[in-house]
């Protein structure tokens, strides 16, 4: 069984998951590791010093909290960080086990989260025009109207109104910052594309993990967030991904 870190996305914090498929996860006898990035959650870094490689030392730290290699599970604009975090690790000598990316962001190096949502796969993201952007260090917030047919459409209404309840503001200039990584290092990488996603729409997860070699793809007819409105599919998506 595996050691599983969960690396929640923009908007949110470690709580998205939803204890259930927490449970369930961990009924397959799985050690799973939740966190909150720096600035979410319970997690009182302020937003002034927040930043894509500080998401991604947190990530790190937590790998290295343990000598047990780990499975690092990112899902929407996680996928930056956990591509991050992977490639400094490596760098320094450390080991992962796989990266799994969730409806998320799978970046080539030199390239951030706006620079793939900006491409002509990226049409019909949702989230376009769907931010109040204000303060500084600048911070998003989703408009009213916005997150249910977004994030939570499959959700029943009461499960999308919890977690609508959870989201939180996002400092913008993650979604700018480009990682800085070696392209390809060798390291096992499977991504779950989410088919009816509104916010990282199909043809662009489909993109992102076919211009990386050797990422193995699987598909879910699923909104952006697969471990609400599609639990028991995806605990055996993940399962199977992260024991294989």
């Amino acid at each position: 069984m595996a050691r599983v870190i969960l690396v929640h996305g923009a908007f949110c914090n470690s709580g998205v998951w939803g204890d259930d498929f927490l449970r369930d996860l961990r009924e397959r006898g799985h050690t799973l590791e939740v966190i909150d990035l720096p600035g979410h959650g319970k997690d009182s870094t302020p937003k002034a010093d927040v930043t894509l490689q500080a998401y991604a030392d947190r990530v790190a730290r937590q790998v290295l909290s343990s000598s047990e290699p780990a499975v690092l599970v990112g899902h929407s604009m996680a996928g930056l960080v956990i591509t991050q975090a992977a490639d400094d690790i490596l760098a320094s000598g450390g080991t992962i086990d796989r990266l799994v990316y969730v409806a998320a962001v799978l970046p080539r190096n030199g390239k951030c989260q706006s620079d793939y949502t900006a491409l002509p796969e990226g049409e019909g993201d949702g989230l376009r025009g769907g931010l109040d952007v204000s303060g500084d260090p600048k911070m998003a917030t989703l408009k009213p109207g916005v997150a249910y047919p977004a994030l939570f459409g499959h959700c029943e209404p009461e499960t999308a109104v919890a977690a609508e309840a959870m989201l939180e503001p996002q400092v913008i200039r993650v979604l700018f910052a480009p990682v800085a990584i070696t392209d390809d290092r060798p390291i096992s990488r499977s991504f779950v594309v989410c088919s009816d996603d509104k916010a990282i729409p199909a043809p662009l997860q489909r993109r992102m993990a076919a211009e990386t070699p050797g990422v193995k793809v699987v598909e879910m007819n699923s909104d952006h967030s697969p471990f609400l409105s599609h639990r028991d599919e995806f605990v055996d998506v993940i399962d199977a991904l992260i024991t294989e």
